[in-house]
């Protein structure tokens, strides 16, 4: 099985490409986000592995919360890839992505969502726990149990206010390589859609605060 994945939901943009189990990703960090990015290294990445896009089983791309820009460009161009070849597609979680891009065990993901808020999610050996959810960082749920490890750049900004946890690894960011790990054994049980549900997971339905809204969550005009 051969399936390309994209994930551009933070600054942090990588495609990947999974066939039968090996995996190639290219990653680039790029601040203010760039779609002129995404599809040249698509080509760039099949071409190295001696695949073409009509030769793939399906696509997957990281669904969200992240930025809304980032996930209307990994969603729009999972979309028109698959129109043109008939191709099923998978959105995956971005939180759950992150969580499996960390490696640990109990992983309590947490990006940072602007507004003063962060997306949070907790997984315990791939399980969740706690659902997706958008919230200030003081009123982020807090998972039962020990041996939690932070994961995710909400941890850069907001740690005092967080859960405190024994270990964070506020640097970690979602990967094509977790999207398409995530999205495999998903494709082989035919849990495939089509490409007009390729939508994102906003979790989030709001862009932007009016200023009085930023002043009561602590934030600047």
């Amino acid at each position: 099985m051969r399936i390309l994945a994209l994930e551009t939901a933070t600054h942090r943009l990588s495609i990947a490409l999974w066939e039968d189990g090996r995996l190639i990703e290219r990653a680039a960090e790029l601040p203010s986000g760039s779609s002129e990015w995404l599809l040249p290294n698509v080509r760039a990445l099949l071409a190295e592995a001696g695949v073409t896009l009509g030769m793939l089983d399906g696509i997957a791309f990281g669904a969200g919360p992240g930025s809304f820009t980032g996930l209307r460009l990994a969603a729009g161009c999972t979309q028109g890839l698959a129109f043109g070849l008939d191709l099923p597609v998978l959105g995956i979680g971005t939180l759950e992505a992150l969580a499996l891009a960390s490696g640990e065990a109990k992983a309590y993901a947490c990006l940072d969502a602007r507004m003063n808020e962060v997306y949070v999610a907790a997984y315990d050996n791939g399980i969740e726990v706690v659902a997706p959810v958008v919230c200030p960082p003081a009123q982020a749920p807090i998972p039962a149990g020990e041996g939690w490890i932070g994961c995710g750049d909400g941890f850069a900004d907001y740690a005092a206010a967080l859960p405190q946890f024994s270990r964070v690894r506020a640097d970690l960011r979602p990967t094509a390589d977790a999207v398409a790990r995530l999205a495999a054994p998903r494709f082989s049980r035919g849990e495939g859609v089509t490409a007009a549900e390729a939508v994102p997971l906003y979790v989030r339905d709001k862009v932007a605060l009016t200023t009085a809204e930023r002043l009561a969550r602590g934030g600047t005009k």
